[in-house]
């Protein structure tokens, strides 16, 4: 039911009461009404008897049994002019009637109207009838509300949305930059339409499937490329859709689910965010959560307990494995784990020439140049800078996307909006300095990542940026990497300090010198790249709610973690002082590239090297290069 009408329906209710017991007021005080002929003005039943000794009185009426009388008489007052009167009899006067009789007065006597009983009773009839129908009304009506008063039998029920023939309009062909998770669910897919070929040699139908991955990825587009292409019934729900507030509901809807599912096999039944309801079992603080604790228990005996689901395929989505029970992963129910990763450069290139199907990019943008730009990100960063390309160009009335549009909508994702830019001053200059202190650092250290491009826009909250290009592959990071990344990021607070002394140096490198110190601490407590040799000093730090405690407590003692500080310490300043000496080298460069890029606020990484080439010498860096 609509909000409004619910509120229609709640002031009717009452306005329907008061309206009856009003009605019924007004209707008795109409049945006691004395007619047309009642007089305005009052008479004392003293003053009528005078009357009646002067003479005056010419008819008396009587109404309500003779309890009241109408009487028309002479008023000396207005001339001798007859005027009605109206006069409260006392409940025993026989003498009236005597008197009246002797001074001839026209008497009439009128009956009690008894016409109140029967519309009392109808509007006594009436009012219930009206009342039982509205109430019928709003009950049925609330029947589609999720748990109203309607649904009270029905809450048990399974709330998956249910399709005898999926047509979700997505297929795997739509489905780009994730090759190796769709040979593996095509497998599933075969399983469905042709389960003779399997079975002939003795394989089995996997139960469940599991999707794992980071936020978009395409899981959940995945799923619907499988109801796509398997053509069997398809059963969508969400983790959280079995949770309630009340014990038992969750385990009863997921009954209800899987007896549905077995009637309509062989199907597919796609479990969105299952971690909302796979979570571990008797972890947490003061114990686990029973509702959603049996709501597993019963998916574990429906997916793999006494009785078979035989044609039942499960596939769920989560980008947290690590929360999941240990019972929920295991052979037999879910028998595959598919890792659904960041796409690589040709899985970008293949992403980005989907979602460009009904974009109007510009002849002179290359898809290739686009994921290129791109390292990190995932489908629905790629649907989304496209997007706001899209928008960028709307907005500024082109007709087609440009290279330009697609560089403003990259750091928009990355950083956020574009701010207002800066005035000329002191600070301008300082932050000039502190990003081309980075990308001075980045660009004559070896290992560093190439730049990519160093403005002065403010993004976000950052007053200045300056981009690296990482590059593709790099699932290892060597010591050197390590540490020319710590150089690198020393190299704004180094150029605070080598062109305006240490006593100007600003809280512009906060961030920086975080990300550098977690560097230079993993090297020595995760990596073992420091003196105290190859050791591992600290682990993860653990979920509470999976039953770790409160209290990380250390693995190493007080004088290993003394010896921790000095290594961190050291390595930092290291870097530290690389940073400085190649800003120190490197000074007039330095202000050659601080003017310019105030007066252009944006120098990109090409040009940057160019003019850095002009004075020194500039490293070659390794850029992987895929075959496409």
């Amino acid at each position: 039911m609509k909000p409004s009408l619910r509120v229609i329906l709640l002031w009717t209710l009452p306005a329907l009461v008061i309206g009856f017991f009003l009605w019924q007021g007004t209707f008795a005080s109409n049945t006691n009404d004395l007619g047309n002929n009642a007089a305005n003005t009052r008479m004392s039943y003293g003053r009528l008897l005078e009357y009646l000794d002067a003479h005056r009185v010419t008819t008396v009426d009587l109404y309500e049994g003779g309890r009241t009388a109408i009487v028309q008489a002479i008023d000396p007052q207005l001339d001798s002019r007859l005027q009605q009167f109206r006069v409260d009899l006392p409940a025993s006067a026989p003498e009236l009637i005597a008197k009246l009789r002797e001074e001839g007065v026209a008497l009439a006597s009128h009956p009690t109207r008894n016409d109140g009983a029967l519309w009392g009773f109808l509007g006594n009839l009436i009012f219930p009838l009206l009342l039982i129908g509205s109430l019928f009304f709003l009950f049925r009506r609330s029947s589609n509300i999720p748990g109203g008063p309607g649904q009270a039998m029905s809450f048990g029920k399974s709330r998956a949305r249910f399709q005898m023939e999926a047509k979700t309009g997505v297929l795997f062909d739509d489905v780009a930059g994730i090759d190796e998770a769709k040979e593996e669910l095509q497998e599933v897919v075969t399983f469905l339409k042709q389960p003779e070929r399997f079975t002939a040699v003795g394989a089995r139908i996997p139960k469940g499937v599991l999707l794992v991955g980071p936020p978009g990825t395409g899981k959940t587009l995945l799923a619907k490329a499988i109801a796509g292409e398997a053509g069997v019934p398809f059963f969508s729900i969400s983790g959280s859709e079995f949770v309630e507030m009340f014990v038992g509901v969750g385990a009863s809807r997921v009954r209800d689910l899987f007896k549905k599912a077995k009637e309509n096999a062989p199907c597919l039944i796609f479990i969105d965010e299952i971690d909302a309801v796979g979570r571990q079992r008797g972890a947490g603080i003061g114990g686990g959560n029973d509702e959603r604790e049996q709501t597993l228990n019963q998916l574990l005996t429906e997916m793999d307990g006494f009785e078979g689901n035989t044609g039942i395929i499960i596939i769920a989505a989560t980008n947290r494995p690590d929360v999941l029970d240990a019972a929920l992963l295991r052979p037999g129910r879910f028998d595959r784990q598919v890792i659904v990763d960041a796409p690589d450069l040709k899985g970008r290139l293949r992403i980005l020439e989907v979602h460009a199907r009904n974009k109007k990019l510009d002849p002179d943008i290359s898809i290739e140049t686009i994921a290129r730009r791109t390292p990190g990100f995932t489908g629905a960063d790629l649907a989304n800078l496209l997007n706001e390309a899209a928008i960028l160009t709307a907005r500024r009335r082109k007709e087609a996307i440009t290279l330009l549009e697609i560089d403003d909508a990259v750091d928009r994702v990355v950083a956020g909006m574009e701010g207002t830019p800066l005035v000329d001053s002191k600070s301008k200059r300082l932050i000039a300095y502190h990003e081309v202190g980075h990308a001075i650092v980045g660009t004559l250290v070896k290992d560093h990542d190439p730049v990519q491009k160093v403005t002065l826009i403010p993004r976000g909250q950052a007053q200045g940026l300056t981009w690296f290009t990482p590059n593709e592959e790099q699932g290892l990071i060597t010591r050197s990497q390590l540490m020319a990344r710590i150089a690198g990021a020393m190299g704004g607070r180094a150029a605070e300090e080598e062109v305006f002394g240490d006593a100007e140096v600003t809280t512009g490198a906060g961030g920086d010198l975080q990300q550098a110190t977690s560097m230079a601490r993993q090297m020595v407590t995760r990596f073992g790249m420091s003196d105290l040799g190859p050791l591992s000093l600290e682990e993860q730090m653990g979920e509470v709610f999976l039953g770790n405690g409160l209290m990380n407590r250390a693995e190493y003692s007080q004088a290993i973690a003394t010896k921790i500080d000095d290594q961190v310490r050291l390595i930092l300043e290291h870097g530290h002082q690389m940073a400085r000496q190649l800003v120190r080298d490197n000074r007039v460069v330095v202000d050659r590239l601080v003017d310019l890029l105030i007066e252009k606020e944006t120098i990109d990484g090409e040009e940057f090297r160019q003019i850095v080439a002009e004075y020194t010498e500039v490293p070659e860096k390794e850029q992987f290069v895929p075959q496409l």
